[in-house]
Order: C-alpha cells, then sequence, then structure tokens
C-alpha cells in the first residue's frame, strides 16, 4: 500500500511540474513561463481534434459505400479521377488504386483488406472507419451530427477570433509572405524560433493556420452541405459554384485528406520543437519561453 501512495504521488509531482513548473525538454536553461494559449482557444482546439477524428472516420464509411470519384454532375463510371477496387486474382482478392489513369497494388490497405481473418473489398480497411466495419446508414448518421458539431465550434471560434483579437495574430501581412520561403527552410532544417521570438506566430504558422481555419474549414462545409439534395433545391446556387454534385464531392475529400496532412505535420512540428513544452500549452496555457541572453 506503501508503494502505491509513493507512486501516486510521485506521479501527482510530475504532473503539477509539468502543468506549472517544467520547462519542455530544457529545464536546465532559464526560462520564464508565458501565458500563450487563452481557455477559449485551448477548449475549442481539443473540441475540434475528437470531432474531427469521428467526422473522419465516418466519412470514410460513408465513402466505402462508392470508393470511387468524379468530375462535373454525374458519375462517369468507366473513367473516376480516383477509386479504390477489388480484384479476384489466381491467388485471390487484391485491391486496387487508381489515380487517373494509373493503377497501383494496394492490398491490404486500400482496395482490400482482411477482416474476421479473411479478405474482402472495401474502399478502407474496417480499423478506419465509424461505426463499426460496415454501417452506412449509421455512419451517416454520425458524420452529419459532428459536422454540426464541427460547424457550430467553427462558428464560436470565429466570433471569438474577431471579438478577442485572436483573428490579428492569425492575420497574414506582406511580410509574413515574403518570409515564407525563409521559414519553410528553416522549419525542413529543424530550426524553431527561441526566445522571445517563440512568443508569436511565425509566417508560416500564421499562413497556415489562416488558411486551415478560415478557408479549409468553410471549404469543407460548403461542398458538404452541396452534396445534400436538400440543400441543392434550396440553394442551386452551391452546385453551380462547385461545379457539380460529384465534383464538390471530389473536392470535400480533398480537403478531408488536406486536414489529415495538416494534423500530422501538426503534430510532427510539435513534436519536434518540444513536446511536453506544447502539449502543456494547450492543457493549461502555459509556454516555457528561454531567457535571452543579456548584451552590452
Amino acid at each position: 500500500m506503501e508503494r502505491v501512495r509513493a507512486a501516486l504521488v510521485r506521479a501527482w509531482t510530475w504532473l503539477l511540474n509539468f502543468l506549472n513548473l517544467g520547462a519542455s525538454g530544457h529545464s536546465d536553461r532559464p526560462h520564464y513561463l508565458f501565458y500563450r494559449h487563452k481557455g477559449p482557444v485551448r477548449a475549442m482546439h481539443w473540441f475540434n481534434a475528437i470531432v474531427l477524428l469521428v467526422m473522419l472516420m465516418s466519412g470514410l464509411q460513408i465513402f466505402n459505400a462508392h470508393p470511387a470519384l468524379y468530375w462535373g454532375q454525374t458519375s462517369d463510371f468507366d473513367h473516376p479521377i480516383f477509386a479504390l477496387r477489388s480484384v479476384l486474382g489466381v491467388d485471390g482478392l487484391h485491391g486496387v488504386t487508381q489515380i487517373g489513369p494509373w493503377t497501383f497494388d494496394t492490398t491490404g490497405v486500400l482496395g482490400a483488406s482482411e477482416f474476421d481473418g479473411r479478405a474482402i473489398g472495401r474502399g478502407f480497411p474496417a480499423w478506419a472507419t465509424l461505426p463499426g466495419p460496415q454501417w452506412l446508414a449509421l455512419g451517416r448518421q454520425w458524420h452529419f451530427f459532428f459536422a454540426w458539431l464541427f460547424t457550430i465550434n467553427g462558428i464560436i471560434f470565429a466570433v471569438y477570433a474577431f471579438a478577442s483579437g485572436h483573428f490579428r495574430e492569425l492575420l497574414p501581412r506582406w511580410h509574413d509572405i515574403r518570409e515564407l520561403p525563409h521559414e519553410i527552410v528553416e522549419h525542413a532544417k529543424l530550426r524553431f524560433a527561441r526566445g522571445e521570438a517563440a512568443k508569436h506566430y511565425n509566417a508560416l504558422q500564421k499562413i497556415t493556420y489562416f488558411i486551415v481555419i478560415f478557408v479549409l474549414g468553410p471549404l469543407v462545409v460548403l461542398t458538404g452541405l452541396t452534396m445534400s439534395p436538400t440543400m441543392n433545391s434550396a440553394f442551386p446556387e452551391l452546385v453551380w459554384v462547385f461545379g457539380g454534385r460529384q465534383s464538390s464531392r471530389t473536392i470535400h475529400f480533398i480537403c478531408a485528406f488536406s486536414f489529415v496532412a495538416f494534423f500530422v505535420i501538426h503534430i510532427v512540428m510539435a513534436v519536434l520543437s518540444g513536446t511536453w513544452n506544447n502539449l502543456r500549452s494547450m492543457i493549461n496555457g502555459r509556454y516555457a519561453v528561454e531567457k535571452e541572453a543579456a548584451h552590452g
């Protein structure tokens, strides 16, 4: 019992140090804690991460009902611009991914994957879809419900960003655009901002966050609405804007995986630039900033 109590005390002490005192990988250097992310931003960040994960997995469930994409108003079954197919060969079922005129064998991952000990034809594997391995009707309900949560959260964030001035922190300026090539090179070399510079978004962060939040977010919502027959009747202009219902479905798919690419890169950069520091700043808002050496 004493060992358990001692372990709990150590764990609790570590958690307190992590949340309030630790400096994430450079605790031996002089630093101070900077209040980097306000409560509403942190709450909406984590809420959005959960919502988008469910939306992605339920969206893949819907996509599996017809795993092909087209351009225009109608489906050209013989000429998809993207498709996940299963082909029965002499040695079993094969998964084939088609991108335009090119095809790739993606057996086991895309087109055909194992489920319940046997290979079956499905666009995305069962582990990547919700709810359950193959349940289109419920998958649509999950997707639409969480899409409303995503939209409401996005509207609340936009209102908050403009009201609090957070929008100005994210808005790229001309000098940010000029600095973009330099920032890309710096990030590629894994050179991240330190000291006072770490308290502000750099050019690459501003442009990326602005595009994801204020361009990609609204675009994925609008293309989703365009695929709804009810919305087509109420707002037929949406179909025209996106070049047809099938075009909007394709754009919606691209937006979804643009979010995936953003999250992967975002997580990798957060880990490389200081895992615990970045994580703590999104839990209690405090970010450890290195004190710059005095000159003169």
